[in-house]
């Protein structure tokens, strides 16, 4: 593949309901984690600060869809 043939071929298109839902979601798991996420660009946050919110989100939704399989 050319690597001039579609610059956003990774990124998926969501609705705005959706991409808000995900920022509420973002949110929530950083307050749970510590993290002082603000809106916007956050250059100020560690690696480990970073990674612990993609986790916490992780580990919630793996736990919702265990929830959903009882």
């Amino acid at each position: 593949m050319n690597s001039n043939s579609n610059s956003n071929s990774g990124k998926m298109k969501i609705s705005p309901e959706a991409r808000e839902a995900l920022n509420k979601f973002k949110m929530e798991s950083a307050s749970e984690v510590g993290v002082d996420l603000k809106q916007g660009y956050n250059g100020h946050l560690t690696s480990r600060e970073a990674g612990s919110v993609g986790g916490q989100m992780v580990k919630k939704m793996v736990e919702a869809y265990e929830k959903d399989l009882k």
